[in-house]
C-alpha cells in the first residue's frame, strides 16, 4: 500500500471516533431536551387538568361562549401561516421568560383562592407567552403576538361583567325593535325589555340580548381584519363596528320574531323562526360588516386622493 494512502488511512481511524463522540453528545442533548419539554408538558397539564375540563364544558353547555372551540384552532392557523417568518428569526432564549412563567403561576394560584376563573384560565395564555420567551427569546414572541393575544377570546368573560354589559344589550334591543316595528306600522308599546304588541308580548331576555352574536362577531371581526387588512386604524374601526352591528341585527332579529308573531303565529314566531333566525341575522351581520370595511377603504381612498 502506498505510504500517503497508509497515512490517509491513519488520520481517518483518528478522527473517525471524535467526530462519534460529537454526534452522540449531540443526540443525547436532544434526547434530554426532549425529555424536558415531556416533563415540563405533563406539569402543565397537572396543573392545568381540572381548569381545562371546566372550559371545555362551559363551551359545550353554555351557547353564549360556544366559540371558544374554534378560538384554538384559528390561533393554531395563525402561527402555521407565520411559520417561515418565525423560522428565520434567531433563537435568543430570554430568562424573562421564567419571570413571566413565575407571573402566570402567581394569577393561577390567585384565581384558584380568589375563585376566579377567568383568572386561573388566563394564566395559561401568559404561561404561554413565558415559555415562548424563554425558549425563543423577546423576537419570536413579538412575531406570535397576535395568535397568542387570540387565545384571551377563548376564555368567557367574568360573570360580573357579563350581567353588566347583558342588562343594557336587554335594553338597547328592545328599544331599537320598538322604533323598527313602528317604523312599519305596528302599534307598540315598550315597558322595559317586554314589548307588547296586538297579538302578544315579547319579553327580551338574557339569552335574546345578544350577547351571543357581539362576542362571535367581535372574534370573526378580529380575525377579518387582520387577515385583510394592514391599515391598523381600520382594523380598530372594524373591530369596533362590530358592537353597533351586533345590536342593530339583534333588533332586526325581535322585530321579524314580532311580525311572525302578528301575522303568522305567536308560536310559530317564539318556536322555529326564533331559532332559525339566528343564523340568518347572524349571516346578515357578517354582510353588514363587509359593507362597513369597503365603506371606510371608499372613504378613505377618495380622502387620500383628494389630499395627494
Amino acid at each position: 500500500m502506498p505510504e500517503g494512502a497508509a497515512k490517509g488511512y491513519g488520520m481517518s481511524s483518528a478522527v473517525g471516533p471524535e467526530t462519534v463522540l460529537i454526534e452522540r453528545s449531540r443526540g443525547a442533548s436532544r434526547t434530554l431536551w426532549w425529555w424536558g419539554v415531556a416533563a415540563l408538558a405533563v406539569l402543565i397539564g397537572f396543573l392545568y387538568k381540572d381548569i381545562f375540563f371546566a372550559l371545555v364544558r362551559q363551551w359545550w353547555e353554555d351557547p353564549d361562549f360556544s366559540h371558544g372551540f374554534v378560538v384554538p384552532l384559528v390561533s393554531a392557523w395563525l402561527v402555521w401561516q407565520r411559520k417561515e417568518i418565525v423560522e428565520r428569526l434567531p433563537l435568543r432564549p430570554s430568562w424573562w421568560g421564567f419571570v413571566v412563567m413565575l407571573g402566570a403561576v402567581g394569577i393561577l394560584l390567585l384565581g384558584i383562592f380568589g375563585a376566579e376563573l377567568f383568572l386561573s384560565r388566563s394564566s395559561f395564555i401568559v404561561l404561554l407567552a413565558g415559555l415562548v420567551i424563554f425558549f425563543g427569546g423577546w423576537a419570536q414572541f413579538r412575531a406570535l403576538i397576535f395568535p397568542w393575544a387570540f387565545l384571551f377570546l377563548m376564555v368567557p368573560i367574568p360573570t360580573i361583567l357579563m350581567n353588566t354589559v347583558t342588562l343594557p344589550l336587554q335594553f338597547l334591543a328592545s328599544d331599537l325593535a320598538t322604533v323598527l316595528l313602528r317604523l312599519v306600522g305596528v302599534p307598540v308599546l315598550r315597558e322595559g325589555n317586554v314589548i307588547q304588541l296586538p297579538t302578544m308580548s315579547l319579553e327580551v331576555v338574557e339569552a335574546c340580548s345578544g350577547i351571543r352574536s357581539l362576542v362571535s362577531l367581535i372574534t370573526l371581526a378580529i380575525v377579518y381584519a387582520y387577515l385583510l387588512e394592514k391599515n391598523k386604524w381600520i382594523r380598530v374601526v372594524l373591530v369596533l363596528s362590530a358592537l353597533p352591528i351586533a345590536i342593530a341585527a339583534n333588533g332586526l332579529r325581535i322585530m321579524g320574531t314580532g311580525l311572525t308573531g302578528i301575522y303568522w303565529s305567536p308560536d310559530k314566531a317564539q318556536g322555529f323562526f326564533h331559532e332559525f333566525s339566528g343564523w340568518v341575522i347572524f349571516v346578515l351581520s357578517l354582510l353588514m360588516l363587509l359593507g362597513v370595511h369597503n365603506l371606510i377603504r371608499f372613504v378613505a381612498g377618495r380622502w387620500q386622493r383628494r389630499t395627494a
